[in-house]
């Protein structure tokens, strides 16, 4: 307790240098969307030097990766010389590489390059030796909406601290279909008002800490069940319910001043009947809802152009001029950019798109530019990168957002029973090592035995394991997902299923290190004693999970989706420490 207490002090003061430091930011700099209204010399000196296929290539962004050797490298280098694109879009690879692969590219530039990568939750989600801050779907579980501002800051400094400038995130889809494969945990739950709140605090910690962002994907996502990625998702809903449901974060943010929209890849027929058209490449939808109805005046970022959504329909370039004629600003990994430009200023010639069109795209580019400071020659010090993006107050922070997700779904008289005294059997379910979670218990309960059972465990192996507990043991039990990503669909054997209701029916209780989707599929766990949803896999989320079972942190968490009539959208039991161990 003494060490948690030491963490927040450490916190809070952290906390108060961000807050002094973003107000400075702010009392120093208008939003980017404020300054849009502003004359600038120095946007206005570019502009007026570049030719029209100088301008038409600032509107595309390719990809670019550190992982992928040398020559993937030059090769990108090529582009930014002979085609003068507007910016990069970074992909897997390692801090201190592409800071340095950064310096080179921007070394190559005539006109300063707008670098942007995903980073949903962090630099973690593309970068190796880096953070990874809770999924979004963890983050919609917390209530002091301060934790995730705080994020938003250290997700800024991550950014330019390797030079970007831009993060193409957050996610503001509202998921509203359990079985949605490509939204999911990257959401902050199905509850509108929850999603738009929780992403405001995102989006106005990264733009207070000089961060371009990118909420996405207009106008939602959340409720399909195609991956964009593979195919081209339909969604059949009226205009009515898109205003009213999907639309309502976006409408939220884009009020609160965000800087840039990303749009989704489907095709809506009730916004636009084009057959298979979509929504990126749809000027009724990209103009005519998202600019003029909706006010947006910021950048509007298509998806990635070489996904199927797009390609499956619209071949050899075709999506390259549909998405600059239906008002996208930045076209983001074209299949093929150099091809794209010349198809654009073809249809430039043809009067098909104005050259007025592609100059608004070009001015606010340039303004973005400028906000993020790239009108100022600069280099980045590609010392002690990996340092940089690994900082105390990170880690404390990352601590601290895992403990306030944890959400306690039944049985607070259970947890606050639980004796350090007694016998404890320590149990994890699909992790065959020895679990952070079962390392953290054993320091408290240090009359235990740590047992683990496969996720693919059949009956023998479970009474075998049976064969060793007593009638008088404390069982307390954690569910591991062990994929990569926590989706839907965890792999347990149905006995070891069965095993998991036999023992709710007894005297276990339970975390969840998992999509809380994943408890559907576990009948039986809704009579545990007690069950605490840890989220995902994460060694901060094993820590926090275990201080709840030690009785050393008081879950605060809300189910931010409904899985089944057990569990529902803002279910959580607050329960008070009776333990200062």
């Amino acid at each position: 307790m003494i060490k948690r207490q030491i963490f927040s002090a450490i916190i809070l003061l952290c906390s108060t240098i961000y807050s002094v430091s973003a107000q400075n930011v702010q009392a120093q700099n208008k939003s980017y969307i404020q300054m849009l209204d502003e004359p600038n010399q120095w946007v206005d000196s570019v502009f007026q030097h570049m030719r029209k296929r100088q301008k038409i290539a600032q509107l595309f962004f390719v990809r670019a990766h550190t992982n992928l050797g040398k020559a993937y490298e030059d090769s990108v280098g090529n582009v930014i010389k002979k085609e003068r694109i507007g910016g990069l879009v970074f992909f897997q690879g390692g801090p201190g590489r592409q800071a340095i692969l950064t310096n080179k590219y921007q070394a190559l530039a005539k006109i300063p390059l707008l670098i942007a990568s995903d980073g949903e939750w962090g630099l973690g989600m593309r970068l190796d030796s880096t953070l990874s801050y809770p999924y979004q779907m963890a983050l919609g579980a917390i209530q002091n909406t301060d934790l995730i501002y705080q994020m938003g800051l250290q997700v800024a400094k991550d950014y330019k601290r390797i030079g970007m400038q831009m993060n193409l995130g957050p996610d503001v889809d509202i998921n509203n279909n359990p079985k949605n494969p490509i939204i999911n945990y990257r959401s902050f739950g199905e509850n509108k008002y929850n999603v738009a709140t929780k992403a405001a605090a995102y989006v106005r910690g990264m733009q207070d800490g000089g961060l371009l962002v990118s909420i996405k994907h207009f106008p939602g996502h959340g409720d399909t069940d195609v991956d964009s990625h593979y195919d081209l998702p339909q969604l059949n809903f009226t205009k009515a319910r898109l205003d009213s449901l999907e639309m309502y974060p976006f409408k939220e943010l884009i009020r609160g001043g965000a800087a840039g929209v990303m749009v989704a890849h489907m095709n809506i027929p009730s916004l636009d009947k084009t057959p298979n058209l979509p929504s990126t490449l749809s000027k009724p939808i990209v103009t005519g809802l998202l600019k003029d109805e909706l006010g947006f005046r910021g950048l509007v970022v298509s998806d990635a152009m070489e996904m199927k959504g797009v390609v499956k329909n619209f071949k050899e370039g075709t999506a390259d001029v549909l998405g600059v004629i239906a008002g996208n600003d930045i076209l983001e990994l074209s299949e093929n950019s150099r091809r794209a430009v010349k198809l654009v200023r073809k249809a430039v010639r043809e009067e098909r798109i104005s050259m007025a069109r592609i100059d608004s795209s070009v001015k606010k580019i340039l303004m973005a530019k400028y906000w993020a400071g790239l009108n100022k020659k600069d280099t980045i010090d590609t010392y002690n990168v990996q340092a940089g993006v690994n900082r105390l107050e990170s880690k404390i922070l990352l601590q601290q957002l895992a403990d306030a997700s944890m959400t306690l779904l039944n049985g607070s008289g259970a947890i606050k029973a639980l004796s350090p005294e007694q016998h404890t059997i320590i149990l994890s379910i699909g992790s065959i090592p020895t679990t952070t979670f079962q390392q953290e218990l054993r320091k408290f309960y240090k009359n235990s035995d740590l047992l683990n059972l496969p996720a693919n465990a059949d009956i023998s192996m479970i009474n075998k394991l049976i064969g060793t507990f007593t009638s008088t043991d404390q069982v307390i039990i954690g569910i591991h997902d062990s994929r990569a990503r926590p989706g839907n669909g965890m792999p347990l054997s149905n006995d070891v299923k069965s095993f998991i209701s036999n023992m709710a029916y007894k005297n276990a209780v339970f975390a969840l290190f998992a999509n809380p989707y994943n408890l559907a599929s576990i009948p039986g766990i809704e009579k545990s004693k007690a069950l605490v949803v840890a989220y995902q896999k994460e060694d901060f989320m094993q820590i926090a999970a275990a201080s709840v079972f030690k009785n050393q942190l008081a879950p605060t968490g809300k189910l931010p989706v409904s899985v089944n009539p057990s569990f529902k959208y803002g279910d959580g039991i607050n329960i008070t420490l009776v333990n200062s161990l």
